[in-house]
């Protein structure tokens, strides 16, 4: 079982969480066209390390999680793995229409319809593909709401771990993935 973070100290945890919020260091999972978008946020045009936004090559270094595109049974797999990967505290951003509710491929055999039911979500960027200034206006609010205290979804995680585990493992057929020793 993963261990809940609580703050030891209200004041101390105020600072930690501003000083959070101006350094985003991403993990960007993009399937399909999902990651497409993000690449404009690199050029100088947006330049987002001046929004303190980071790409990063692992999970380990990443504190937010950005999972773009449709996710199909064979990628939730990978989705759900690279989160778990994740050092606390952790974030995650929903992009597009396809990990919200599918988008246009919800009726798909293949495809995960909401992402919130097997890793939690904080927030949400909505379209098919959403603009780099939605991409933007999106870690704007991530960092409004790590400031304000109100990401919780590591917790939540913690919270309803047998809940997330069983929606993992009722689509996940084939689970060769080993089970945490938590």
């Amino acid at each position: 079982m993963p261990t809940r973070v609580d703050p030891f100290n209200k004041y101390w945890e105020q600072f930690l969480n501003w000083a959070r919020s101006r350094s985003l260091w991403m993990l960007a999972f993009g399937t399909g066209c999902g990651a497409t978008e993000l690449r404009p946020l690199m050029t100088s045009r947006f330049d987002m390390a001046r929004f303190g936004i980071f790409p990063r090559p692992t999970p380990r270094q990443a504190s937010v999680f950005v999972v773009g595109g449709y996710a199909s049974i064979k990628t939730i797999k990978r989705i759900i793995r690279s989160y778990e990967q994740m050092q606390g505290p952790k974030y995650v951003i929903a992009l597009g229409s396809c990990t919200i509710n599918g988008g246009m491929y919800y009726d798909s055999y293949n495809t995960i319809n909401r992402l919130d039911y097997y890793i939690p979500v904080d927030v949400y960027i909505a379209g098919c593909m959403p603009r780099p200034e939605a991409l933007i206006a999106g870690f704007n609010r991530l960092k409004e709401k790590i400031v304000a205290g109100e990401c919780e979804g590591m917790n939540e995680y913690t919270d309803k771990f047998d809940w997330f585990k069983k929606n993992q493992k009722e689509i996940i057929k084939d689970w060769n993935m080993p089970d945490y020793n938590w």
